[in-house]
């Protein structure tokens, strides 16, 4: 902030110059206290001048909202998103969650890196430049993910996390795997010090960690963590001092189970954060987004004072912003959010830097359109054309069965089993099973016409025919398809090829439904609407293959994660996470 604005909000709360919008009769719910009182609220350009009497601050010319049987909130502040996943760009997200009370967004950037590399994470940044949504970065710590175990499009190294880390809307060294830290990579242990060397948060990733490997992760320098799945598991990194991120995203849906440690544990909430992590287009319109999350937590029995606060001032306090955002007081940002209720959270204003931007659900600003360069839709390069003999699993026998590594697929959860399936063999060719719902999967490399092809085999996704694709596929972003035969999976391999990039529904060599995301092969600059009208033809194409699951693609999307357990696929093969190796298919 300049002297000039300092000035301007001295002599706004003096009552020397008039306020450009004074919010009277609120009913406040300061997140600092606790506390729910009536009162007025002065703004002066982006910041909150005054709380309190504003009777000397109100001039002809100040805007008057009429905030009397209003509750007035801070801004809603996701702790940690990645854009990508909503499939929209930063403004097309911006026009769905603005309106919802949502301000703040720490987004990590890492799926656009693992395609583009610094060059698409710029491109998000200057994206953010011109919303009045405001949009922190957890700098990416992962891209690659998994290296030495898959192919991206790009690598980002010490010295450019390093040189991000010093940017001023970086807030955090975004989440870095607790396999390589305590492997002690020193790419890796460099980069956690250049990040607390600069007094700056360190985000962890620690599915199912526990004990001695958990207190070694945070001795590190992990300070939080958003892959908790277990109630006893969130208590334990509590415990050691770990902020705890309660996600709910599409398919990571782990609130219900993790807030009975402050309904039924009654621990302190001043270390727990919400977050969405991963949230599809179809969820953000239907559901919501944070104001989702509060609903739910409120729903289940957390006092909504404290799910405001969660939200809000937690997420600041972590990630060193609370003299910006967080909080209605004076010199902060003026996010401001007027709700019905507390428990309903209809939202009926919205102020984001001071100016008001969304009412009753609709957004009253125009939104800058970036427009995206040419280089960042050319991203899918195949080899070759792929056969539907690619993607043959083979062993050195005609007949028989043998027993094979499944990847597991949970629905509403990102974690993975590792099953054992015993498949038949016919001429030599590992056969899926659809009486065991035991399918083919396979990632074909999409960024440096290598040719590489992982196969595998996967339980869960329930289809009797055909396949599905997707050039999303966490984090390396090649090509992921399932399917029962090699045909239907060398179809949609080749066809999103030609649609640089998306998902889609095949059989019998003819292509159903598709959604071309031509950015990156992550996203698109469609509106919502088109976007969520493609998803709901592509999850009714897939139901007629079999496929019972909620959101299939965002399933498909992250059944190849190399860094969550059980099980991970890549271009390169089968990963065990646990060991951070590839493995064999067959078991011997």
């Amino acid at each position: 902030m300049q002297p000039s604005e300092r000035i301007k909000l001295i002599d706004t709360a003096l009552g020397r110059i008039p306020a450009d919008l004074a919010i009277k009769g609120a009913n406040l719910v300061n997140v600092c206290t606790g506390e729910v009182y009536k009162t007025d609220i002065a703004v002066k350009g982006k910041r909150i001048a005054l709380v309190g009497d504003i009777s000397g601050t109100v001039g002809a010319d100040t805007k008057i909202l009429n905030a009397d049987g209003l509750c007035a909130i801070p801004g809603l502040i996701d702790s940690h998103m990645h854009v990508e996943s909503t499939m929209l760009t930063l403004s097309g997200f911006a026009e769905v969650v603005l309106p919802r009370g949502v301000t703040s967004v720490l987004v990590d950037p890492h799926e656009i890196a693992n395609v583009l590399g610094m060059k698409g994470i710029s491109l998000v940044l200057n994206e953010a430049k011109e919303l009045p949504l405001k949009v922190y970065v957890e700098v990416p710590s992962r891209v690659p993910t998994a290296p030495g175990l898959e192919t991206t499009g790009a690598s980002v190294g010490v010295k450019e996390v390093a040189d991000m880390l010093t940017w001023d809307a970086a807030v955090s060294l975004g989440e870095i795997n607790s396999q390589h830290v305590l492997a002690k990579e020193k790419d890796y242990l460099l980069k956690i010090s250049s990040a607390r060397e600069i007094r700056k948060p360190v985000d962890g990733h620690a599915a199912g960690l526990t004990g001695e490997a958990l207190n070694a992760f945070v001795a590190a320098g992990a300070g939080d963590d958003h892959e908790c799945v277990r109630l006893e598991e969130a208590l334990e990194k509590l415990r050691l001092g770990i902020w705890v991120m309660i996600r709910e995203g599409s398919t990571e849906r782990n609130l219900l189970d993790l807030l009975k440690l402050l309904t039924e544990k009654k621990v302190s909430f001043g270390r727990c954060l919400f977050c969405t992590d991963d949230k599809h287009p179809l969820d953000l319109v239907n559901e919501g987004h944070m104001d989702y999350i509060l609903r739910l937590a409120v729903k289940n029995g957390l006092n909504p004072i404290t799910a405001v606060q969660i939200a809000t001032i937690n997420c600041a306090e972590r990630f060193h912003l609370d003299e910006e955002i967080g909080s209605i007081s004076p010199g902060r940002l003026a996010d401001i959010v007027l709700v019905d209720n507390l428990e309903l959270l209809n939202v009926k204003f919205v102020v984001a830097n001071g100016l008001v931007v969304a009412k009753d659900g609709k957004l009253l600003v125009k939104l800058a359109k970036y427009k995206y360069p040419l280089w960042a839709k050319k991203t899918v390069h195949l080899k070759r054309n792929v056969k539907p003999n690619d993607f043959e699993v083979t062993v050195k026998r005609n007949l028989g069965t043998v027993k094979v590594r499944a990847i597991g697929l949970i629905e509403d959860q990102i974690i993975k089993e590792a099953r054992v399936e015993t498949l038949s063999v016919d001429k030599g060719q590992i056969m899926p099973s659809l009486e065991k719902d035991v399918i083919k999967i396979a990632v074909v490399e999409r960024h440096h016409k290598t040719g590489n092809i992982g196969l595998g085999f996967v339980h869960g996704f329930g289809l009797k025919s055909g396949a599905l694709g997707s050039t999303v596929a966490h984090d390396h972003h090649n090509i992921v398809v399932v399917g029962v035969n090699g045909s239907d999976l060398a179809t949609a391999v080749n066809e999103l090829a030609k649609l640089g990039g998306g998902f889609i529904v095949v059989k019998d060599g003819k292509v159903l439904e598709s959604l071309p995301l031509p950015i990156a092969g992550l996203m698109t600059e469609a509106s919502v609407s088109e976007v969520c009208k493609k998803l709901e033809a592509l999850h009714a194409a897939a139901r007629t293959l079999g496929c019972p699951l909620k959101s299939p693609f965002m399933s498909l999307s992250f059944v190849t994660l190399p860094t969550v357990p059980e099980l991970g696929l890549t271009d390169l093969g089968l990963i065990d996470v646990r060991k951070n190796r590839l493995t064999e298919v067959v078991i011997s």
